[in-house]
């Protein structure tokens, strides 16, 4: 799905995304919430993947 530096980079977006809109006080925009929230779950999303397919393959290895 995502390599590693990919991950990096939306977290850093996602922080970025989140001090600026602070600052400049637009967090109750729903939009800045729908990104902020679709950034978050992708970056979820990539290590619950990574993380099981990681997990499969060592179980195959055991079982080999």
């Amino acid at each position: 799905m995502l390599n590693d530096k990919q991950s990096l980079l939306l977290c850093g977006l996602l922080i970025g995304i989140y001090f600026v809109s602070g600052v400049l006080d637009i967090l109750d925009n729903y939009a800045i919430k729908t990104l902020l929230a679709l950034i978050f779950f992708a970056v979820v999303g990539n290590l619950v993947y990574v993380n099981s397919k990681t997990h499969k393959q060592n179980e195959s290895d055991d079982n080999s």
